[in-house]
Order: C-alpha cells, then sequence, then structure tokens
C-alpha cells in the first residue's frame, strides 16, 4: 500500500505541474487556478481511492476471477462520477467565489460527459494498479502458506523414514544380544550397555532433525562394537576420518543403516574375514562419507532395500539433487558413498 500511495501522489504532482505550465502561458491565468483545478480533482479522487482500498478486503475472494473483481468495483461508477463532479465543481465555484471571482466551464452537458470519460479512464488505470498490487499480495501469501504446507509434509515423511529405520535397528541389535547372553555372559553385558547408550541417542534424535557428524559417527561407533562382539573373529574395522568435518550437520541416523547393511550382506552371509571401512572426508565443496566393505558384491539386478530407500527419501526430502546417496561394487567389494553439500557450497 506505501508502493501505491507513492504512485498516487506521484501522478497528482505531476498532473498539477504539468497543468501550472500548461496554464501560465496564458497571462490573464494566474498561478492557483490551476493548482485549484487539478487540486481539487485530486482530493475528491483521492477520497474515492480510499474508500477502494477500505473495501478491498471483501473483493479478495475475486482476485482468481479478474472480470467479477472488476465489476465489483465499477458498479459504483455511475455513482462516482455524479459525487464527483458534485464535489470537485463546489469546491471550485467555493473558492472562486470567496475571491469574489466567478468559475468559468463549459456548459453542464459538456462538462458532465467529458468529466465522466475521463473518471471512467482514471478509475479503470488506478484499478488496474490496485489489482495487481493485491493479486501479488495473494500470490505473496499463497506462496508462503505452500512452502509452510511443503515442509510439514517434509517433515512428516520425515518422521515417517525414522521412524521406519528405529525398529529395524533395534530388532538386530536385539538379535546379535540374544545369540550371546547364553554363551558370554560378560560380552552381553557390554553389549546391552552399549545398546542403551545407542538407544539413548536414537531417542534423542526424535528432537531434531539433524546431528553434528560427531554424534552420528558415535553411533556408528556404538552399532559396529555390538556388532564387532559378535564377529570378532571375522571383522577388521578400518575408521579414517578427517576431524576437521566433524561438527558440520547431518540428518540424524542417516548412516547406520549402511553399516547395518554391511554387517546384513557382507558379515553374515559368509564365514570369510571381512573388511569394513568407515572414511569421511572434504571432497569438492561436499562432505563425502563412504562405507565400503570386503568379500561380497552387489548381484546383477540388485535392488535398494529399506535401509538404502530411506536414506535416499531423506537426502532428497532435505536437500533436494544437492545431495547423492550410490551404491556400486568396486574393489571386489560394496561402496556405499554419501555425498552432502557443505554449508559454503549451498545456494
Amino acid at each position: 500500500m506505501a508502493a501505491l500511495w507513492g504512485l498516487w501522489a506521484v501522478f497528482w504532482l505531476l498532473m498539477i505541474g504539468v497543468a501550472v505550465e500548461d496554464q501560465l502561458r496564458d497571462p490573464l491565468t494566474r498561478w492557483w487556478e490551476p493548482v485549484l483545478t487539478e487540486g481539487s480533482s485530486a482530493l475528491v479522487s483521492t477520497g474515492w481511492m480510499w474508500l477502494a482500498i477500505r473495501v478491498r478486503g471483501r473483493h479478495a475472494r475475486y482476485l482468481d476471477k479478474p472480470m467479477v473483481w472488476f465489476a465489483s468495483y465499477l458498479r459504483w461508477l455511475p455513482l462516482i462520477c455524479i459525487t464527483w463532479i458534485t464535489a470537485v465543481y463546489t469546491i471550485r465555484h467555493g473558492v472562486y467565489a470567496a475571491l469574489g471571482r466567478t468559475y468559468d466551464h463549459p456548459g453542464w452537458s459538456f462538462v458532465v460527459v467529458y468529466e465522466s470519460l475521463k473518471i471512467t479512464y482514471d478509475t479503470g488505470l488506478w484499478l488496474g494498479v490496485l489489482f495487481g498490487i493485491d493479486s501479488y499480495g495473494q500470490w505473496q501469501l499463497q506462496w508462503r502458506r505452500l512452502l509452510q504446507t511443503q515442509k510439514a509434509l517434509a517433515e512428516a515423511q520425515l518422521a515417517q523414514l525414522q521412524g521406519q529405520l528405529r525398529p529395524h535397528f533395534l530388532f538386530n541389535a536385539l538379535n546379535t544380544v540374544s545369540a550371546l547372553m547364553h554363551t558370554d555372559v560378560p560380552r552381553a553385558d557390554r553389549l546391552v550397555a552399549a545398546l542403551g547408550d545407542l538407544l539413548r541417542i536414537s531417542l534423542r534424535s526424535n528432537e531434531h532433525e539433524m546431528t553434528p557428524l560427531a554424534e552420528e559417527l558415535r553411533t556408528l561407533e556404538l552399532y559396529a562394537g555390538i556388532m564387532h562382539e559378535r564377529f570378532r573373529d571375522r571383522v577388521t574395522l578400518d575408521w579414517q576420518i578427517d576431524r576437521t568435518v566433524v561438527d558440520t550437520p547431518v540428518p540424524a541416523l542417516l548412516l547406520q543403516p549402511l553399516l547395518e547393511n554391511v554387517f546384513k550382506h557382507g558379515v553374515e552371509r559368509t564365514a570369510a574375514p571381512v573388511r569394513i571401512h568407515i572414511g569421511v572426508r572434504r571432497e569438492s565443496g561436499s562432505l563425502e562419507i563412504v562405507v565400503s566393505n570386503s568379500g561380497s558384491t552387489l548381484a546383477p539386478g540388485h535392488r535398494d532395500g529399506v535401509g538404502f530407500r530411506n536414506c535416499r527419501e531423506r537426502l532428497a526430502i532435505i536437500y533436494g539433487n544437492a545431495a547423492s546417496l550410490l551404491v556400486r561394487n568396486e574393489d571386489g567389494g560394496v561402496v556405499a558413498r554419501v555425498a552432502i553439500p557443505l554449508a559454503g557450497s549451498l545456494s
């Protein structure tokens, strides 16, 4: 509205300026006469514009139907013409009379037709400006609502995906504890303690969508420790972490399903020793996280399971196309490679 009133003021200042410049060429015209002529028009027109703006809320529902919107205003055009002509010419005649002069103008028939045509043109012009401003405001409002709806939907999807992950990993962890509790009580006890720490981290992730990479790596260490107790003679873990990026925020519990798949498909299904590598580094403006294993490869026509699908969906919701998860055979094993944009590389 500030922009509209600014345009309105500039318009009438220009109208008054042009009228003064034009009529001052006549030596019989005094400077105040064109000011009175255009000023009286501006005064009465401003009153009608103020009313149009005051009632604009009633017509907002018609903004998607321009013809209806304009018709709802233009139905008052006859009343505007009558009141405008009456008020403007009353002001002019009154001022001239107060100064002991007579305001001369063409016959009333000409005045009514001429001024009505001019009022119709000006009304259409300024209603077009008002329609444009209101349409833009309505578009902004709907856009904000759409963004809020999309954000709420994304948060709901993330909550659903995280909810799918936790029962799956908990089931596998409890199976590991169950396998040891009757054969090695001290080891089972250590596993239960580690599982308790792991569950505490998992519950905290309910409160935050993102978590520092250091916390996510702590989750991996706890899970890897539990699984290593079970497969200690068959698994070697190799950690290569760039400590300069551990404060980078990442989606909570994003990486645990990747390591879980390594144990499920790369360790449990073979009796041969397996080397697991977890690497984190900065790579071309992105955070690259690698989880790989030796001793097994993806079968032809491999299709992602629930864990990989959920990871990809969460990355897409949070980062769009800027993040990726690639799983492929490499160097005689399987490599899962996650790329997440660092803050400085996001546009």
